[in-house]
């Protein structure tokens, strides 16, 4: 079945699969481990039960996907000593540190607290209590802090050297590694990308138990958390990415280019072309709607500002197109309808009608899954846009793949494909069946001690859960 396919593509694809399969749990998790940390201090600070029936509700839900990101975690770590074997000798020295920085600073702060905020809630002080969910909380934030460093130096490489045996080594103090010149701006991107998916997901688990009882005051309380999140950090969000997008244009223009479709170079003021299909054998986009001038008034500040095209960059070294404009428009439409939704929410808060206007429900609940759309639409984003190149500038991507036939790769494929639709759709299930419970007055937690035997509630754990053996779920 895959004699005929190239080796190097299923491993693209294969990591492509992983990865985003992985993506997903981690941008919930690190936005989820933090509104566990708001709760239990709202609780701790008015001692409203409500606070503490929240906690627990979503306590359970975050177990859950913790742990499916740790399983997927786990596997892309592999990946890099079986398909990508050349990219790890060369590239080793330099990420290789990082990756372990993020295993001491996170995995270890995540797995020695975890234990205490799952299951302490009836065996410690209410104060170790909550700063046990704030290490978790805390973790998360580091874990995604290492991962995107390195994944940052990926695409702005500094601080380095190429010795006699190829390999990238460092070159210079490791905070210029560290702190790369997209690092910043990607952190602060993806971290707000956390906090709006789960904001998302919390409000339209918040919209559907209002539509079926809007005097549930747990329904009421969780969305008109979610809303002020997506009514605040919305806006934030969309002026995080276009500082993004500058300095994406600053060190990977051809990025920029494939984003905005400019196959031709504008000497005078590129338009914005809104919608189009991209025709990378005519070098053009068809039936392009375009806004003239616009595209250079938003990179530049200034609608006559010239702006180079695909025609500067050699045919070989061009990422493909139809993907990255297609995915980095999806990203840009989602954030402006959280925008929409987030300043719909005021409306209706400013008239009262927060909890009585169905349709805002209706649509919270639509826009449910979208935070999850928009972080892998913009990871598509990224990196595609780096093609050809896995350390941009100066590592093709077809010269880090291990030298392994096509048949192996793709039976492995097939295999993580199977393996993770019945064990992730599982989860998935699971999650979707726990949200879909009404949260009520004295929730149970995932598991409480009372005056008998242990009783668990809603997770019965398992040694895996009982004693973590690899908790980066931030990763």
């Amino acid at each position: 079945m895959f004699d005929q396919m190239d080796a190097l593509i299923l491993a693209r694809i294969q990591f492509a699969f992983t990865v985003s399969f992985h993506f997903i749990f981690p941008a919930f998790s690190i936005g989820l481990a933090s509104y566990l940390a708001v709760l239990e201090a709202l609780w701790l600070k008015t001692g409203k039960a409500l606070y503490l029936d929240l906690f627990k509700y979503w306590l359970k839900i975050f177990a859950v996907a913790f742990a499916m990101g740790v399983v997927s975690g786990i596997v892309m770590s592999y990946q890099f000593g079986t398909n990508w074997s050349v990219f790890s000798d060369k590239a080793g020295p330099v990420i290789g540190p990082l990756m372990a920085y993020e295993v001491l600073t996170a995995f270890f702060l995540e797995a020695g607290f975890l234990g205490v905020m799952l299951f302490g809630m009836q065996r410690v002080g209410k104060g170790l209590h909550f700063a046990a969910t704030l290490m978790v909380a805390i973790g998360t934030f580091i874990s995604a802090f290492w991962i995107l460093s390195v994944n940052s130096w990926m695409h702005t490489p500094v601080g380095f050297a190429i010795n006699a045996d190829g390999q990238f080594v460092p070159a210079a103090p490791w905070t210029q590694i560290v702190f790369n010149p997209s690092f910043p701006y990607r952190l602060v991107h993806t971290v707000i990308a956390a906090y709006l998916t789960t904001a998302l997901a919390v409000g339209a688990v918040g919209a559907w138990h209002l539509l079926k009882d809007k005097g549930n005051p747990h329904a009421r309380k969780m969305f008109s958390m979610a809303m002020w999140m997506a009514a605040l950090v919305a806006p934030v969000q969309i002026f995080a990415g276009d500082m993004h997008g500058l300095n994406t244009l600053e060190h990977q223009p051809a990025k920029v280019m494939a984003m905005e479709g400019h196959y031709d170079s504008h000497p005078d003021g590129a338009p914005l072309i809104l919608l189009g299909i991209p025709n990378p054998e005519e070098k053009r986009v068809d039936y392009a709607i375009e806004i003239p001038k616009a595209s250079s008034l938003i990179l530049k500040h200034d609608p006559n500002a010239p702006l180079a095209g695909l025609d500067t960059i050699p045919d070989d070294r061009e990422p493909p197109v139809a993907i990255v404009f297609w995915s980095f428009r999806i990203m840009v439409g989602i954030g402006f309808l959280m925008l929409g939704l987030g300043l719909w929410s005021l409306l209706a808060r400013v008239r009262k009608k927060l909890y009585d206007w169905h349709w805002l429900h209706r649509a919270a609940i639509l826009m449910g899954p979208s935070g999850f759309i928009a972080v892998l639409a913009g990871w598509v984003t990224t990196e595609v846009g780096r093609q050809p190149y896995t350390i941009y500038g100066h590592l093709l991507t077809a010269d880090s793949a291990s030298p392994l036939a096509a048949p192996a790769v793709g039976a492995s494929l097939m295999a993580f494909v199977i393996v993770y639709f019945f064990v992730f759709g599982a989860g998935t299930w699971y999650i979707l069946r726990l949200a879909a419970k009404a949260p009520h007055p004295h929730e149970a937690g995932v598991i409480e001690q009372e005056d008998g035997p242990i009783r668990t509630a809603g997770i019965t754990p398992g040694p895996a859960q009982g004693h973590p053996a690899d908790t980066r779920g931030g990763a």
